[in-house]
């Protein structure tokens, strides 16, 4: 079985290890402020756990929370299917095609759930340049952790415990302030190609590096950005214009040759030949 994934992941993504048992961080260890921890996103967790699920505040979330700085949003993952988290919370919605997820919402506050991703083939479908178009395949929690993007992004945390599960080293990566992918960085942008416009964006926010094999690939992948829809590069670029680090954002882009064919990318040019 374990033989089946690692091909399955070879073929999909390149070679990558894969990596059944996290490093568990303990609370004294990671020291996640608490009080820093969405009350509501704890709550969703506790439901489903409550529930006999696993879940987990996942993502930038706890790269943020491990840095010291107040996320803006919060993400949580679960061994719960759509159909189950939508039980077990109250005013849940499903969402999306491409990936479905659960809204869970509270007042003015949307908790985003989403499903462990799993490493099977069967079910993901591609276009011609070998963007994921279409990806409900659930799987376990470390095949979800190899799914994500970046090792700084591929962090757990537990509130009820105050546990971080590490499954790539990622607590490493953010005190070195770097940024590193998860598998072969030409494949994953090939099958996401905004991953670039991330990679650019969260090093600039968080003034990480990218690291060089990370980076290798960006200039040349970037014509892949052309075949993503308008929608969502808009998305990428309304980030980086939020984020606190535009120019940074453009220096970085300007770096690495990358060019968006987009108004909103004009506009970010314009600002930094202002300055």
């Amino acid at each position: 079985m374990i033989d089946q994934i690692v091909e399955t992941v070879q073929n999909l993504f390149g070679t990558r290890k894969i990596r059944r048992k996290p490093r568990v961080i303990p609370h004294k260890e990671n020291k996640i402020d608490l009080r820093q921890v969405s009350p509501f996103a704890v709550s969703v967790c506790k439901r489903l756990q409550e529930a006999g699920y696993k879940a987990y505040i996942v993502g930038g979330a706890v790269r943020d929370l491990l840095i010291g700085h107040t996320p803006k949003d919060f993400d949580v993952a679960t061994d719960a299917t759509p159909e189950q988290v939508r039980k077990v919370t109250r005013r849940a919605i499903i969402i999306g095609r491409r990936f479905r997820l659960v809204h869970v919402i509270k007042g003015a506050e949307t908790i985003e759930v989403s499903t462990f991703r799993g490493l099977t083939a069967e079910g993901v479908q591609k276009d011609k340049n070998g963007r994921v178009i279409s990806d409900n395949v659930f799987g376990e929690q470390y095949e979800d952790a190899a799914r994500r993007d970046f090792t700084v992004n591929a962090l757990y945390f537990d509130p009820t415990s105050g546990d971080v599960l590490d499954y790539h080293n990622g607590m490493l990566d953010i005190r070195k302030k770097r940024i590193r992918m998860i598998g072969d960085p030409q494949i994953r942008y090939q099958e996401d190609p905004v991953r670039i416009l991330r990679a650019v964006r969260i090093a600039s926010k968080l003034g990480f590096t990218i690291d060089p094999k990370t980076a290798a690939p960006m200039t040349r992948m970037q014509q892949y950005l052309d075949n993503v829809p308008a929608a969502r590069l808009n998305d990428e670029m309304l980030k980086m214009l939020m984020s606190g680090a535009a120019l940074q954002c453009v220096d970085l882009m300007a770096q690495y040759k990358i060019e968006v064919h987009l108004p909103i990318f004009k506009l970010l040019m314009r600002e930094r030949e202002n300055v």
